[in-house]
């Protein structure tokens, strides 16, 4: 079966624009036309258009994702740099989750020195607010 363009794009979540671009990029190739010239997807084209995606929501540059494509029309021959190049993304995304994690600590303890000192602060404008300093790894904010 072959999808439309708006099809796509409905249920994708991808741009219109997005689509042509990755084409012409060459991370999206070979996409039929339908009879008016319009383009049309496979089932399998949709399923590389959301990897695609999840890759570049992550952060892989489309460079890479662009390797990685060639890579993988190579054949099985290059599974195992293919399985490298994710393992090494996955690598790079949870380092990222880790630090975003660390942030949230760091937002959580200032909220809740807000919290501590609300009732202070709002009967006293001449209290003096503390908010400073930063969370040491065994201090931990219980939610």
């Amino acid at each position: 079966m072959l999808y439309s363009m708006t099809y796509v794009v409905e249920n994708v979540d991808v741009s219109a624009k997005t689509l042509r671009f990755y084409e012409e990029q060459g991370i999206l190739p070979n996409i039929s036309r339908d009879e008016k010239g319009r383009r049309v997807y496979t089932q399998q084209q949709i399923d590389w258009i959301s990897f695609i995606r999840c890759l570049k929501e992550t952060g892989m540059p489309l460079s890479k994702i662009k390797d990685y494509k060639e890579l993988y029309e190579l054949g099985n021959n290059t599974f195992l740099q293919r399985e490298e190049m994710l393992m090494q993304h996955k690598l790079e995304v949870q380092k990222k989750i880790d630090e975003s994690f660390k942030h949230l600590e760091e937002i959580n303890y200032k909220i809740a020195m807000y919290e501590l000192q609300k009732e202070e602060v709002m009967n006293n404008p001449n209290y003096d607010f503390k908010c400073h300093g930063y969370l040491s790894p065994q201090d931990k904010i219980v939610q």
